[in-house]
């Protein structure tokens, strides 16, 4: 039996005097190898990087002093800043908050290699100096998206860090490592551009000789098969450093120390695939907005509904009044009617009219599934053209394919202002690992499709990937192959689960992931609570445009609530989760 945490929190330590971070490797006799601590206090701290919320605030990135060669501290400050705009609702007024506590302590960070795998993933612990060892806690967050290994911040540590809970981070084998294979190099522990010798970080394996690899897709890991391992080996990693922390309180192991694991997006699958080891090292789960697939219940994969709705959903948008207004409607109208074109003269769309052909192109997607909520908001996944970016690196990551390889030819490279592709720059390059999303196109690096012509130019790389889910050729069964095994079980049995996930979700429909997994869970008799939230779609940085923050309420908030109910709940086990957030 786990021992129960005090509810109350801890009062902060006094803040230390600045110093410099340094690395200090500590003894490479665990899993871990080689573990780089630095220490985080005085103008410096775990939750912000000392930006606090007028720093995160700010539209401009914070500073560089030499662009070529940044330091592992700017780095590091740039790699927080990103992350906690990607994710959270910064606005004035908004779900954030109007300040953020200095939280200091020392972080933690390795290369963690799961058996079986080419590529590591990091993995980043962040110890609070309030944290108890006599009531231990950690909070394990893998990666929202695609991201690095910060992508979870704004998620677990507002919540975990000021409770004296530590914080462990995996990107889950994807994240901004990428790589010029004109110029090769990986990144270091500390974010640096390093030679790929001896470094430990992402070294793909490729003949290609130009373009931009990166982790996610050019691993041949396929890492989604593999999110719950890593979300358990970082929490394994999160004991092992506890362990080395505090050596007069050791061991610190699954009997003795609370851990959570919560994640939104794909992290919020990842911590759910999590949930199926049957260890009792993670004592309750919280999943926002999972990117999870089953089978039955209704379930499609992301792969499937992605390439679905990159062909037909421009065309139904037409058929939709009262836009969540994205970037350039004007440009996106028009690009839309001719997709209805397009579609129309292929008999791919029946109606004489825009108005029909639109109409039909929204009856196909209901009846596929689709939605009222998830269509409404499915503007802005199709405004920034996210299906088409995403359907492009999964088929990557599902199929193993190498850099190079990819079976409907995308490629990704810089490309100069008339459009031939470029080599990239010291400065670029030192800033991907903490600017970069994770999946291009960004950061410079444009999504390269070989297939472009027409007026309607993407549709014939769109019909190569769809073909990937619906054909029976080598690639495609590569694809399917990679897609099947992503699929979730059931929770261990005891596990607390809460799944939250926004009704008007644009990017991960809830008909196709959430509920269906509620359902498959509940079926095998594991009570599963299940918050469904009103008003609430994806992504909370988007509640900064005007619109959507008039149309949508924030969804981290109910992430936390669900939080403080399984840390409830672990304290009582005889309380009951609500069955609805307050």
């Amino acid at each position: 039996m786990k021992a129960k945490l005090a509810l109350p929190l801890c009062l902060a330590l006094s803040l230390l005097a600045c110093a410099p971070p340094t690395v200090k490797p500590m003894n490479p006799s665990d899993d871990f190898g080689v573990i780089r601590e630095t220490p985080h206090r005085g103008a410096d701290d775990l939750l912000t990087g000392g930006l606090g919320i007028d720093g995160l605030r700010n539209a401009s990135a914070p500073s560089i002093a030499v662009a070529d060669e940044p330091t592992p501290a700017e780095l590091r400050r740039r790699a927080i800043w990103s992350n906690w705009r990607g994710i959270a609702d910064l606005r004035a007024g908004g779900a954030a908050g109007e300040s953020l506590p200095m939280i200091p302590g020392r972080e933690f960070s390795a290369f963690a290699t799961l058996a079986g795998a080419r590529q590591p993933h990091r993995v980043l612990l962040q110890l609070p100096d309030q944290f108890d060892p006599a009531k231990p806690c950690v909070v394990v967050a893998p990666a929202s998206g695609s991201r690095g290994v910060y992508g979870a911040i704004a998620v677990a540590a507002p919540w975990a860090l000021p409770r004296g809970c530590a914080v462990v981070y995996t990107d889950k084998g994807a994240g901004s490592d990428y790589v010029d294979l004109a110029q090769p190099q990986t990144t270091a522990l500390d974010g640096r551009q390093a030679s790929v010798d001896g470094v430990g970080g992402f070294a793909p394996t490729t003949s290609a000789s130009s373009g931009i690899a990166f982790k996610h897709a050019h691993s041949q890991d396929n890492p989604e098969a593999d999110w719950g391992r890593h979300v358990h080996q970082a929490a394994q990693f999160g004991l092992a450093v506890l362990n080395r922390a505090y050596p007069q309180r050791a061991p610190f192991t699954a009997a003795n120390t609370r851990v959570i694991a919560v994640g939104i997006s794909n992290g919020g699958g990842a911590v759910l695939r999590a949930a199926e080891i049957d260890d009792e090292l993670i004592d309750a789960v919280v999943a926002g907005e999972p990117n999870v697939t089953v089978e039955g219940h209704g379930a499609r994969p992301l792969y499937d509904y992605a390439t679905l709705a990159a062909r037909l959903m421009p065309c139904a948008l037409l058929a939709q009044d009262d836009w969540p207004v994205p970037p350039m409607p004007d440009g996106l109208r028009a690009a839309a009617t001719q997709r209805c074109a397009s579609l129309a003269a292929r008999g791919e769309l029946s109606g004489a009219t825009l108005a029909a052909q639109a109409a039909d192109a929204r009856a196909q997607l209901l009846a596929a599934g689709f939605d009222e909520a998830a269509l409404h908001s499915g503007v802005t996944t199709t405004g920034f053209d996210l299906w088409r970016a995403v359907a492009a690196t999964y088929a990557s990551a599902y199929g193993r394919f190498a850099a190079g390889e990819h079976p409907c030819g995308y490629r990704y490279a810089l490309l100069s202002g008339e459009g031939a592709e470029r080599p990239s720059s010291a400065s670029e390059r030192a800033l991907w690992w903490s600017d970069a999303s994770g999946i291009p196109p960004g950061n410079g690096i444009a999504l390269i499709d070989p297939n472009r012509s027409g007026d309607d130019s993407d549709l014939a790389g769109l019909d190569c990937l769809r073909a990937l889910w619906t054909g029976d050729d080598e690639n495609a069964r590569r694809v399917q192959k990679g897609v099947a095994e992503t699929r979730a079980a059931p929770p261990r049995a005891g596990l607390p689960v809460v799944v939250v996930h926004g009704r008007e979700d644009g990017l991960i429909p809830v008909a196709f992931s959430s509920a269906p997994y509620v359902a498959m869970a509940r079926a095998a008799d594991r009570p599963v609570t299940f918050w469904l939230i009103d008003k609430a779609q994806h992504f909370d940085a988007f509640l900064a445009f005007p619109d959507y923050g008039q149309r949508y309420v924030p969804f981290l908030p109910k992430v936390h609530a669900a939080l403080d109910a399984v840390w409830a709940k672990l304290d009582d086990p005889a309380m009951a989760i609500p069955q609805s957030p307050h």
